[in-house]
């Protein structure tokens, strides 16, 4: 650094602090005003002024920084609530997510073992049926047909009416 620079900071940075802190909520973002502000000062060492003009010029910088800082927080926080409407436009309501799955659960404890483990691979873990073989270690044929009396057993429990499966329309 230089002796200049040096000697700016020291006589100003106190004064650039307070303006900083008399204009915004958090003290962390006032030091990040004060850093910003020296910095450019630093990198255009040759523009700034002489005394006693060099504290107007740091105000004018630190001005600028608070304006930029203030728009950056204002584009954070309009996108924010941008990405927070198009969730809770795309995302399901939790509480029909709850009462889904209960009655899912319920669907499900009324079939065999062999008919849930069945259609929770395909349904929960979106297998195909040659997938299913190969984790029940049985062929792809006795897997489709499986598959097939474990949805048929299903609509029959009655409690899914509402709940698509994979290959079927909703009632």
């Amino acid at each position: 650094m230089t002796a200049r620079f040096e000697r700016l900071y020291a006589a100003h940075a106190r004064a650039v602090l307070g303006y900083a802190l008399r204009r915004t909520a958090e003290p962390e973002d006032a030091a990040d005003v004060v850093a910003e502000t020296f910095v450019v000062a630093l990198r255009r060492l040759d523009d700034v002024p002489a005394e006693p003009q060099a504290r107007a010029w740091l105000y004018a910088v630190a001005r600028r920084t608070l304006a930029n800082q203030r728009r950056g927080r204002d584009r954070r926080t309009r996108l924010g609530e941008r990405l927070r409407h198009d969730l809770r436009a795309t995302l399901p309501d939790p509480a029909d997510d709850v009462a889904l799955a209960a009655d899912a659960r319920r669907a499900l404890d009324a079939l065999s073992a062999s008919e849930r483990e069945v259609l929770e691979l395909a349904a929960w873990e979106g297998l195909e049926p040659r997938e299913i073989a190969e984790v029940l270690d049985i062929s792809a044929a006795a897997a489709r047909q499986r598959l097939s009396r474990a949805r048929a057993a299903l609509r029959h429990t009655d409690l899914l009416a509402s709940v698509p499966l994979r290959d079927q329309e909703p009632r």
